[in-house]
């Protein structure tokens, strides 16, 4: 793995910083196929639960690097798209953390995420227009489905930037820190998600993820087809032993 892009491993929590802060963390080719591999292998591990996703030097990411389009390095990994997340996010629940500027592609990596975490400093925004492009990383189809539409149309038509205040009113980012305090705060609640049963989370992820699409004829059907592994389990078992017992529980992911 480059040292583009670092990886941290703490109390069932991976930390994943991409590391070009001399280039405001802009992905290239190596980025993007560095956190595809480290998530390759953290998707695997049983001693990881959750993610975090920041950026280092104090900048979440500002979007593709486009010095490097313009020489052909093309920051997308096949089956997984832009950043190595964009199109696959992992299965296990992802914060990001984002201090500075997340932007264009930088924006798009942390609504590939599934809680966001700001600093009150931080700065978002969809610039693809003013550069005569599109948003095309998930932003123009995510963002829609999280905000108003309307108040999507305007980060989407205008490209300005629109600090986490604005998008935490919207209900976008969930925590606003101060300045410096962003993934303090995001690996705190990582590690909060990480405390539970790693097959309840994931399966609770895949439903909330998938059921956008079913329709009410179907719903409890697909859902049941996804939790009752669950509820079969020995964790499921170790949840309500713990429980009785007034023990923390010990999850084994079986």
């Amino acid at each position: 793995m480059s040292d583009e892009v670092l990886v941290e491993i703490d109390g069932g929590v991976a930390i994943i910083t991409i590391n070009r802060p001399q280039a405001k963390n802009a992905v290239n080719g190596v980025v993007a196929r560095g956190i595809a591999a480290a998530l390759d292998e953290l998707e695997e591990r049983g001693d990881v639960a959750a993610y975090v996703l920041t950026g280092a030097g104090g900048t979440f990411c500002a979007g593709m690097d486009l010095k490097g389009f313009l020489k052909g390095d093309l920051p997308y990994v096949e089956g997984r798209g832009f950043g190595g997340i964009a199109e696959a996010p992992p299965k296990k629940p992802i914060v990001a953390a984002v201090e500075g500027y997340a932007l264009a592609g930088g924006f798009e990596l942390a609504l590939a995420c599934d809680i966001i975490v700001a600093a009150e400093t931080a700065v978002f925004g969809l610039p693809e227009p003013k550069r005569g492009l599109v948003a095309a990383a998930g932003g123009v189809m995510r963002l829609p489905r999280r905000i108003p539409y309307h108040v999507a149309m305007e980060i989407a038509l205008t490209g300005d930037h629109f600090p986490a205040s604005r998008l935490h009113e919207v209900g976008l980012v969930n925590h606003v820190t101060p300045a410096g305090e962003a993934l303090a705060r995001a690996v705190e609640l990582a590690r909060r998600i990480a405390g539970n049963a790693p097959l309840a989370l994931a399966a609770t992820k895949r439903v909330i993820v998938e059921s956008a699409d079913w329709s009410g004829e179907e719903m409890f059907r697909r859902q049941a087809e996804i939790i009752d592994p669950v509820f079969g389990s020995k964790d499921a078992m170790e949840g309500a032993a713990a429980f009785a017992e007034k023990r923390a529980p010990v999850w084994k992911g079986e």
